[in-house]
């Protein structure tokens, strides 16, 4: 190969890597757009006008959140089968998903712990890895991530 030739291909790998990123890019803003919007119509709102404010006082993974959980099985149904960005979407969880799905469930984790009273996303990276069986090297992804972010500010109540 000639140089020529050599960077005619780099700026070639470079415009599809561009083309990729952008793809992504334009999934994750329709992502956005559209977080979660199952929460707000039935038979999903009914149950989240009266949980949402119980599981702010909650601790994450505690036995009264299990509770209030368990007390919003229909709407979590729904919403899972609704929101690919939750393991629960999957028969086979976490491996059903896709970087897309990881990547808004992420938000998802550091966005509900600023709603907490006690939110602390480090500690549902830990609390996850255990719930939903990831291994290590995800969780350091996690925990990079947040750094990358900074520690978020708490949102007012």
């Amino acid at each position: 190969m000639t140089d020529e030739e050599v960077i005619q291909e780099l700026h070639a790998h470079n415009s599809i890597v561009c083309g990729l990123v952008t793809r992504l890019i334009l999934e994750l803003k329709t992502r956005a757009l559209y977080h979660d919007v199952s929460k707000l119509n039935p038979p999903e709102l009914e149950y989240f006008l009266i949980y949402t404010p119980k599981l702010r006082d909650t601790i994450y993974g505690s036995d009264q959140y299990k509770e209030y959980l368990k007390a919003l099985g229909p709407a979590l149904q729904h919403h899972y089968e609704k929101n690919s960005h939750h393991p629960e979407h999957f028969v086979n969880g976490l491996s059903g998903m896709n970087l897309i799905d990881l990547v808004e469930m992420f938000c998802d984790w550091m966005a509900a712990t600023q709603r907490h009273n006690d939110g602390d996303i480090m500690r549902s990276i830990e609390y996850n890895q255990k719930r939903f069986g990831y291994g290590n090297p995800l969780a350091d992804i996690f925990r990079n991530t947040v750094k990358f972010f900074g520690e978020p500010d708490k949102q007012a109540p």
